[in-house]
């Protein structure tokens, strides 16, 4: 089961207000995966098959990607910060843990993840604060496990328009740099423009090894925890386990 400990402030409560006056539109329109490109759900589900150990969708919305990631094999949790998606998620997939909160600060032990997807959860990000989240998800995830981060693609870090609230545009090579001082290792990078309003784009990325604390989004010092045995538990069981849920109200 899954949590994070909550860090509200402003940029947090107008991307929540946002998506939560225009959840019921958005799960009509984008809470299946009958409304994913082709293309993204063969470069997720190949991605999935790289990964060992649990898997969080954070940024998880009405949970369709992380079922998804279940079907391809993975233990997978979700997350989001918007209450009616994760409502929705919980109803639609009852097998499966969500949580309502912020992936700032994950209730996540160090490197006990395998994987984190961040499907466009990113997007609404401000370009100085983006380095936040994947801080955190580099403490999360063990060394040697992935990444995979989706986005708006453009020749500028610029804002723009987007439906719910203003979101950021990335050229692939700025985000490359904010995903390798976080501590990661870029292993593939892709983009899809043909037919599209906007350019997409995404990157495959693998925690590096490291020997040393980080900070986290907080300041605070990080440092390994000694390893558990293993146990023979099932996928969702692992999951479930990994993450612990933390009711946010």
């Amino acid at each position: 089961m899954i949590g994070a400990m909550e860090k509200t402030d402003a940029a947090d409560d107008i991307v929540r207000t946002a998506y939560s006056a225009r959840s019921r539109e958005y799960i009509d329109l984008f809470g299946s995966m009958t409304s994913t490109h082709p293309s993204d759900r063969a470069l997720v589900g190949s991605w999935a098959q790289t990964l060992s150990g649990p898997v969080l969708d954070a940024g998880c919305g009405p949970g369709q990607w992380t079922d998804f990631l279940t079907g391809c094999g993975s233990a997978a949790a979700g997350i989001d910060l918007v209450p009616e998606f994760v409502r929705r998620a919980r109803t639609q997939y009852p097998h499966l843990s969500f949580a309502h909160g912020n992936f700032e600060t994950l209730d996540a032990a160090d490197e006990s993840l395998g994987g984190v997807l961040a499907w466009y959860s990113l997007i609404h990000h401000r370009p100085r604060d983006v380095r936040i989240p994947l801080t955190e998800f580099a403490r999360a995830i063990r060394p040697g496990g992935g990444l995979l981060v989706g986005f708006f693609e453009g020749p500028a870090v610029e804002p723009f328009d987007h439906a719910a609230t203003t979101a950021y545009r990335w050229p692939t090579a700025d985000f490359e740099r904010e995903l390798v001082v976080a501590g990661f290792e870029v292993i593939e990078t892709h983009t899809r423009t043909s037919g599209e309003q906007r350019p997409h784009g995404a990157i495959v990325a693998r925690r590096r090894a490291a020997d040393f604390a980080r900070p986290s989004a907080g300041g605070l010092q990080y440092t390994r925890e000694a390893e558990e045995d293993e146990t023979s538990e099932s996928p969702a069981d692992e999951a479930g386990n990994v993450l612990r849920r933390r009711e946010l109200g």
